[in-house]
């Protein structure tokens, strides 16, 4: 980045610069983003009566017992762009039926396994637009291009497949097939980062120089794997995790939030994985050095071992002219320190945050807005996507979600940190290909 000009201290002029809007975007703001709500159906930033029909999805895992496929069934229901039709939610045919038949859906297309699901749904007359994949992660690769040859888009959960290997192929398949593929790193989707990221790219930092990142969870700080803990298990079994545990599962969230945020691409990590519960088969901690090209410098800690944390992602970016730092446990705050100055707080919904915030943001300052909302705000920027892919029409600009090329550089991330710390923590130059 550049160098830039000195910003005003006049705290609408910072906005401004920030944001390219004028003062009164909090009356427009909530004119824009006014939820419709006819004939039960809800729809952000509509004010039409001519709705388009709610997109048609089918679910692969996330089943009876797993977290994480209830959580996207919410988040893909709150602005009202998806209907959930058809699933093959368990690898056990039975437990898949006991899924289906808890969610409502038709038992008719409730499938015993993901390949019978593809092949119905694209010979019905009403099959479904897209799939979400919910699965462990060695399944992400498989189910994919499966439901990508059938023709149809694809919601992926994170990591996006085992091995980059694996990411570039699938990544190379779904252009060619032209279809929309969004991996859910949903923390992109709370409105603060997005302004966090309009101020990075419109110079109010100035020069990036320091990147921190960190995500401790305590919830592997004893071998739960060992009592049959379902969603423990998997992720601490390398054949359906993939070569990062703790790097893998909340690693990956934190590299493509800053990376998300600052646009600073990656040159270089130092990694040192550590695995401190006895018996266990992947790291349940990570500790990073990050050289980010432009001359930046960065840290990234992430663990499942750090008693007291629930679920402590934070970021903080410093440049020459100040800093922004936001912690997602209270994602309606984030705070600017301007260089010599105060800091300031910044507050989701107000007349502080800047029109890429207002974008996703559903309702006014206090009143909070957290974790459903954001992964709801992906599910909502795929559903802009998909409809203009369906439609023939270029996707707008504005609409931003993690995409198959962020899939790719999350395995590469993965795979130069194990590489990295393989060979005693050394600098290692990921293949961003």
């Amino acid at each position: 980045m550049g160098r830039h000009i000195r910003r005003s201290t006049h705290p609408e002029i910072i906005r401004a610069a920030c944001c390219g809007r004028h003062a009164n975007w909090h009356v427009n703001n909530l004119k824009a983003n006014e939820m419709t709500i006819e004939a039960g159906n809800v729809t952000k930033g509509v004010t039409t009566n001519d709705k388009p029909r709610r997109l048609r999805l089918g679910m692969v895992g996330g089943g009876e017992g797993a977290f994480i496929g209830a959580v996207h069934r919410i988040a893909l229901r709150l602005d009202d762009h998806y209907e959930l039709v058809a699933g093959a939610l368990s690898a056990d045919a039975a437990r898949s039926h006991r899924s289906g038949a808890a969610l409502g859906l038709d038992p008719h297309r409730v499938y015993a396994s993901y390949q019978d699901m593809a092949q119905a749904e694209h010979q019905r007359p009403d099959p479904i637009d897209a799939v979400v994949i919910v699965t462990p992660n060695h399944m992400h690769a498989p189910v994919a291009e499966v439901f990508l040859r059938a023709g149809f888009h694809v919601i992926c959960d994170k990591p996006l497949t085992t091995t980059l290997a694996q990411a570039v192929a699938l990544r190379d398949l779904a252009r060619t097939c032209g279809r929309v593929f969004c991996v859910t790193h949903n923390y992109t989707g709370y409105p603060l980062m997005r302004h966090a990221r309009e101020m990075v790219a419109t110079g109010v930092l100035g020069d990036i120089r320091l990147v921190q990142v960190e995500y401790p969870q305590e919830w592997l700080a004893e071998p739960i794997e060992q009592t049959g803990q379902k969603q423990a298990e998997w992720r601490t079994d390398p054949a359906r995790s993939g070569a990062g545990g703790c790097l893998g599962d909340i690693g990956t969230h934190a590299y493509n939030l800053a990376d998300f945020v600052t646009g600073l691409k990656l040159d270089q990590l130092c990694a040192e994985l550590t695995t401190f519960v006895p018996g266990r088969r992947l790291d349940d901690n990570v500790n990073m050095l990050l050289r980010y090209q432009g001359g930046a410098r960065g840290m990234l800690w992430a663990s499942q071992v750090a008693p007291g944390h629930e679920n402590g992602l934070r970021l903080r970016v410093y440049g020459t002219l100040g800093g922004v730092e936001w912690v997602q446990a209270e994602p309606n705050v984030l705070i600017h320190s301007p260089l010599n100055e105060s800091r300031r707080l910044i507050t989701r919904g107000s007349t502080a945050a800047c029109a890429a915030a207002a974008r996703v943001t559903r309702i006014p300052s206090g009143h909070p807005e957290g974790y459903l909302e954001g992964f709801a705000n992906i599910y909502t920027e795929a559903a802009l996507a998909i409809r203009a892919v369906n439609a023939g029409r270029p996707i707008p600009a504005e609409v931003h979600f993690p995409t198959m090329d962020d899939g790719v550089k999350g395995m590469a991330f993965i795979e130069a940190a194990v590489k990295s710390s393989a060979a005693g923590a050394v600098w290692v130059t990921p293949d961003f290909v």
